[in-house]
């Protein structure tokens, strides 16, 4: 019921608004501008929404709500993305996806990009792009695809352009909200042959009062019954910089840089109540927890490009690549009096782990154009990477004192050497455009353990990769795709590590060194149409994987919860993707994102099988209101989420905007709201295993109110030139709603 009033609600909105609306739509107010074989763009008086079979861009800085949003509230309206209650991510239904930022790999964005969207303003922000289907140009890594966030910089072909206008623009936003406080400054320039942009931002974060509860029945008839209360503070400040200087009309080179810290820390005081089975009638127990997570990550790269005739279609790119990211995790477990419990061993604890990934690539590619109609790419590739990790578990005695437990320590080094080439053809014949491509990825990886329990191993594997689209131009305004691509998912440090975490007394977790690489293919059929006032694209996608891993859990012999990775799952996933935005009136505006997909999980391995239909639903409205002041309201409904074990319950909730400029458009005042229909997002899990069942209930104190102030300055209007880095890495790795990946752009064709 609540679902159906949410959806009526904002349907009736509409027609609430008719009285500041007008009928007629002025040619200069169309939202529809361009149009071409393989793509159709949309656009709202500015480009809003470029969809083409394989891809799609949404122009963040055309959106209104960008003003006063952060990445993850402005990734909840993109098409084929669908964020949850607890903002984990995911592209094209998969949570194993390709993050880019602007042809950087960052490590930090693939540790935790949830977490980092969601601190970042969206007006850092230029456009964010869904590749649904890359090609062979892309690495073979992320089976959702790729994520790529196009930072506040201006592109153009690259060297060439002989258009030296010297001048600079940018602009200073300062946010304040009962949950966040955020400052960020942009500034892009040019003088002369030389280019300049730079981003920096601040963000501090506190969300006090979310809750965590569950009960848990085991087949011996014992229960546990847990709550926590915890608190969260959150700080987060990113930086990048980027140079470009044209040596000539046909070559350039180009430097970029940027340092991420991203640094969280949790507070709680859980109560754990044990009774029945070989608990008799029970007892109960508390304790201290302290959790502090910090990351940081540094990359730089270096770019040259050379053009081999004047009308740029014949160019070479040749990039290097560094990036470093140590993180460090502490955690302290400190129990309350616990004399009275002598079922369990209950002893303070404190567990440190370090981690460093450091990573070196190589990559050229060549472009070389056949015709006027045809384009051939081909390139090669090197990636040298080194993973370690050092986890060391503490017995803490009754003055703290802190004393290693070897046993329980671990630290091993993961070293991973990547070589791929791929070629690649594009064509263009009339109404229909082809896209045919081939990669080869050779992988080397070696895994020594320096202390602890574990074998040291050796895997060496080939992964062929191939991918095709082909569209079709109906008719003005109407095309039709259909797109197939194979991808893998490499084995992450986190999935690999055997280090078994032993904080919880009653529950353990551990990696799994035997895991292989994850192989799914997908296939898309895309349709777009347009008319000068509403536009549609569908999605209808097919995809398979055998051995999908999946993390579970399972109770063994000594009584305790053991949670693992397996490649246990063969899955199967039939999906409708459709995003519609509607000119109402003339300055009323409706837009739908819906994603609708049914997934088949089954694991022989463990008996286990789970089916069923997941839906996400997003409305907004946008009204033009007296004295040019923008509003928007909207609302997102999602249904509930099935995994192998069992489900995740859905969650719905309002958010709006008001925003208005002045002082001659220099000066943006957002006003913005979010909160969910009751007073907390409550979000309910259920899962099942061979010999317990859990049901568990999340509370997010996710209400939220913020006023953002923006400056612009210099030539707003001014554009320029920068070389864009031609560096794409591999996904990383995916753990408990937590999304890793590697990050990345392309040369962009014009």
């Amino acid at each position: 019921m609540k679902q159906k009033s949410l959806i009526l609600m904002s349907t009736l909105l509409v027609c609430s608004l008719e009285s500041f609306a007008q009928s007629d739509v002025e040619k200069n107010d169309s939202i529809w501008k361009d149009f071409d074989l393989a793509s159709v763009t949309v656009v709202a008086s500015k480009p809003l929404v470029k969809m083409e079979t394989d891809k799609m861009t949404y122009n963040v800085q055309q959106d209104a709500d960008a003003k006063a949003s952060t990445v993850l509230d402005m990734l909840r309206k993109v098409p084929m993305v669908t964020v949850d209650g607890q903002d984990n991510i995911t592209v094209n239904g998969s949570s194993s996806f390709k993050v880019y930022v602007d042809g950087k790999p960052n490590p930090m964005f693939s540790a935790n990009p949830s977490q980092i969207f969601k601190a970042m303003p969206a007006t850092m922000v230029k456009n964010i792009e869904v590749i649904t289907n890359p090609g062979a140009k892309y690495d073979a890594e992320g089976t959702g695809g790729v994520l790529n966030i196009v930072l506040n910089k201006q592109a153009v072909n690259g060297a060439g352009g002989n258009d030296f206008s010297n001048g600079y623009n940018g602009n200073i936003s300062a946010a304040a909200g009962n949950q966040t406080q955020r400052i960020s400054a942009f500034i892009s320039g040019q003088q002369g042959k030389l280019t300049y942009s730079a981003n920096g931002m601040y963000n501090h974060q506190r969300m006090d009062g979310t809750t965590i509860s569950f009960d848990r029945f085991q087949k011996d008839g014992s229960t546990m019954n847990y709550y926590q209360n915890s608190d969260m503070k959150q700080p987060f400040s990113m930086g990048n910089i980027s140079l470009s200087y044209e040596l000539d009309s046909l070559s350039s080179i180009s430097a970029t840089t940027g340092l991420t810290t991203f640094n969280q820390k949790i507070t709680g005081h859980p109560l754990t109540k044990m009774t029945g089975g070989i608990y008799g009638k029970g007892f109960e127990y508390g304790n201290e927890m302290k959790q502090n997570l910090g990351n940081t990550s540094f990359n730089g790269s270096i770019d040259y490009q050379r053009f081999f005739n004047k009308e740029r279609t014949n160019y070479l790119i040749l990039s290097y690549l560094f990036s470093t990211n140590p993180s460090h995790t502490d955690n302290y477990t400190f129990y309350d009096d616990i004399s009275h419990v002598t079922a369990l061993q209950l002893n303070d604890l404190l567990s440190k782990s370090k981690m460093r990934g450091t990573e070196h690539t190589f990559q050229a590619d060549f472009t070389h154009s056949l015709s006027a109609t045809q384009r051939l790419n081909f390139g090669a590739k090197y990636i040298a990477r080194i993973n370690r990790s050092n986890s060391r578990y503490y017995d803490v005695a009754a003055d703290k004192t802190e004393t290693l437990n070897p046993a329980n320590s671990m630290e091993y080094k993961n070293t991973q050497n990547i070589l791929a080439a791929y070629a690649e053809w594009k064509g263009n014949f009339g109404k229909i455009g082809t896209m045919l491509g081939t990669r080869y990825e050779q992988t080397w990886e070696k895994v020594k353990f320096e202390q602890g329990k574990g074998d040291d191993f050796d895997k060496d594997y080939g992964n062929l990769v191939p991918s095709a689209s082909i569209s079709y131009a109906i008719a003005p305004g109407m095309n039709l795709g259909v797109n197939y691509s194979m991808r893998i998912t490499r084995l992450g440090i986190t999935y690999l590590n055997p280090y078994v975490d032993r904080s919880n007394p009653t529950a353990i977790s551990y990696g799994n060194t035997d895991l292989d690489v994850v192989k799914s293919h997908q296939v898309n059929m895309v349709f777009n149409y347009y008319n000068p006032r509403f536009f549609l694209s569908t999605t209808l996608g097919y995809g398979f994987c055998n051995n999908q891993i999946e993390q579970y859990s399972f109770i063994d012999a000594d009584n305790l919860l053991n949670t693992t990775y397996g490649n246990v799952s063969k899955t199967r996933n039939a999906s409708l993707n459709v995003f519609a935005n509607w000119l109402v009136f003339k300055k009323t505006r409706l837009m739908l994102n819906e994603s609708l997909s049914y997934n088949d999980l089954r694991s022989e391995v463990l008996g286990w099988k789970n089916h069923g239909w997941n839906s996400s639903t997003m409305i907004n409205l946008q009204q033009t209101l007296p004295w040019e002041l923008q509003w928007t309201i909207g609302s997102i409904i999602q249904s509930k989420q099935h995994n192998l074990q069992g489900y995740q319950s859905g969650m719905s909730f309002f958010y709006s905007t008001l925003s208005k400029s002045i002082v001659k458009d220099k000066l943006d005042l957002s006003l913005m709201f979010l909160t969910p229909t009751d007073d907390k997002l409550n979000i309910k899990q259920k899962t099942v295993g061979s010999d317990y069942v859990q049901n568990m209930t999340v509370k997010v104190p996710l209400r939220q109110i913020s006023l953002t102030l923006t400056w612009k300055f210099g030539n707003t209007k001014k554009q320029f030139q920068k070389v864009k880095s031609n560096i794409k890495n591999d996904f990383q790795e995916e753990k408990q709603g937590i999304q890793t990946g590697g990050m990345n752009s392309q040369q962009e064709d014009k």
